[in-house]
Formats: structure tokens, C-alpha cells, sequence
């Protein structure tokens, strides 16, 4: 079970999908290899040598950067397990690495700074369901 945050383009000013016009599509992120670049560089300590699926390891949490096979990537999905809110600072460096905005997938809402509301709320939930951390 992960924490979900969508990367994507949006326009300024709006801080949640329910803003959002009900046919709006954001643009892409970019051309493959500029996506892999601009991480490769934002975030060095990723390992990208998958280019659909990188992976992120901390002390104690993992993530998954799912990317996909797209040509070009319109948004990439962070797939994040484990606990520990320094993760945040990583969640944050990587939208800023692609020039986009990063979605709390739990919440509908923008992550923007060290707002730890959704992160710790999914982390109750898992450890809810599946009796323990994950």
C-alpha cells in the first residue's frame, strides 16, 4: 500500500483538483529524455536506470517514480511506502526538479511545503488496515 502524489503541470493559483475546469488536461512534462534529465539532476541519488520506473531509497521509507512508456511523459506518479517526514523535502525537490506541481493523491489537495497532513493521515490508515507500518 502507498502514499500517492501525482506530478503534473498546473496552472498557477489553483491548490486543489476540485478547482480544476472538468475537462482540463494538463500539458506534459516534457520529452522523455529532458523528464530523465531534469531528474537525474534534481534528484542524482535516484535510480533511473529503468527509464519507465525509477526508485528512490531513504532510511526509513522507499518510492517509486513511475514514469511510464509515454512519448512525451504528461505526468509522473510517486509511489511512496514506509514512514519518516523527510520524505516531504524529496516529494518537493523532485516537482521542482520537473517545474511542476505535486498532487496529494489522498487528498485532492497541493503539496507545498512541509504540510505533513496527508503523508501522516495515509500512514494511520495503512497502519489501520494492514495492522502495522508498510
Amino acid at each position: 500500500m502507498s502514499w500517492d502524489v501525482l506530478l503534473l503541470h498546473l496552472p498557477e493559483g489553483f491548490t486543489s483538483v476540485q478547482e480544476l475546469p472538468d475537462d482540463f488536461t494538463p500539458p506534459a512534462l516534457g520529452a522523455r529524455h529532458d523528464v530523465l534529465a531534469a531528474l537525474g539532476e534534481g534528484v542524482p541519488e535516484a535510480d533511473l536506470s529503468d527509464p519507465a520506473w525509477g526508485e528512490l531509497k531513504g532510511p526509513t521509507w522507499s518510492m517509486d517514480l513511475n514514469i511510464g512508456e509515454g512519448e512525451p511523459v504528461d505526468t509522473v506518479m510517486l509511489h511512496i511506502y514506509g514512514s519518516g517526514d523527510d520524505v516531504l523535502v524529496l516529494v518537493l525537490r523532485i516537482a521542482r526538479a520537473l517545474r511542476c506541481k505535486a498532487l496529494d493523491i489522498s487528498t485532492g489537495r497541493l503539496l507545498s511545503g512541509p504540510d505533513v497532513t496527508g503523508w501522516r493521515a495515509f500512514q494511520a490508515y495503512r497502519d489501520r488496515v494492514v495492522g502495522g507500518a508498510g
